[in-house]
């Protein structure tokens, strides 16, 4: 404990020199870089950006501060979901407890699909109706598989975070950009969720042979710009309350990995925008350093 404070204080001293103010958050065991002017960065309300080892935040905008985070809680479902070991070949029917309103629906009442089809639609176009059936298709009663959601939470060190349903539309489903950026981390450090998230789309066919085409919400996959960085792969979210919400994985031109999170960005497209933005800042103020 010690060395690791040791350490963080060099850092410190050596961001210090650099211009970027710095502190230690002991609750996180990170160290912060705190640009003076974040305000003018972003419009987003909160933002952050974490290093690869979740230690430190590189970019810092009330990322402490909890809101509501829409479908991003998708992810903490996905990795619900997946501590029960499913059979990928294993089958599911769409049932009229499924068809849940809000976004756009890919699946319906009757169609039967595998599992693995289900997972993908869920996380690629954040249908609603299929995350869940991915619930009911875990076994799980709905409040047991929310319990386990909050149980990860508290397991994870998501002390802000709390889940009351598994979908987003609740306002109840509360956290801060730092943790939902942490949250991002655990998630797609899993190799199903990373490969889902990257898909910019995906067909498959049911097993009564419908077709079914899904595209994903994450524009950064679309995006041809050019940059210094890769998009990896995140989940968008959205309600009234929450703002227009993202959180991915970015990589460097060195190999640079790094989670960015924006929280209750002014518009659609906006979250995208600024999720660069504040990559490209971490890239300016620190990593070119």
């Amino acid at each position: 404990m010690f060395i690791d404070f040791f350490v963080n204080l060099i850092l410190i001293v050596f961001f210090a020199v650099s211009g970027i103010p710095t502190t230690i958050n002991n609750n996180a065991d990170i160290i912060a870089l705190l640009p003076t002017d974040s305000e003018k960065i972003v419009a987003a309300d909160k933002a952050a950006v974490l290093s690869e080892d979740g230690r430190y935040l590189l970019f810092n905008k009330k990322a402490d501060e909890a809101q509501p985070i829409a479908s991003i809680t998708k992810l903490m479902t996905a990795l619900v979901f997946l501590d029960t070991k499913p059979n990928w070949s294993a089958t599911y029917q769409i049932t009229a407890a499924d068809n849940i309103e809000g976004g756009k629906l890919h699946l319906f009442s009757g169609d039967t699909l595998n599992l693995k089809d289900l997972f993908l639609t869920s996380l690629i176009a954040s249908d609603n109706g299929a995350t869940m059936a991915l619930v009911h298709a875990s076994g799980l009663s709905e409040e047991d598989f929310v319990s386990k959601m909050n149980e990860k939470a508290k397991a994870l060190g998501l002390s802000q975070s709390f889940f009351a349903e598994p979908i987003g539309l609740s306002d109840k489903d509360v956290s801060t950009a730092r943790e939902v950026a942490l949250l991002a981390r655990e998630a797609l450090n899993d190799p199903d969720i990373s490969n889902a998230v990257k898909m910019s789309e995906y067909r498959f066919q049911t097993l009564e042979g419908r077709e079914k085409f899904i595209e994903s919400t994450d524009y950064l996959l679309f995006d041809s710009a050019t940059n210094e960085f890769s998009p990896l792969g995140g989940k968008t979210g959205y309600t009234d309350k929450a703002g227009y919400c993202f959180v991915g994985r970015f990589k460097g031109p060195n190999g640079e990995d790094l989670i960015a999170a924006v929280l209750n960005s002014p518009g659609k497209n906006d979250r995208f925008k600024e999720s660069k933005t504040i990559i490209n800042w971490v890239f300016d103020h620190y990593l070119k350093k």
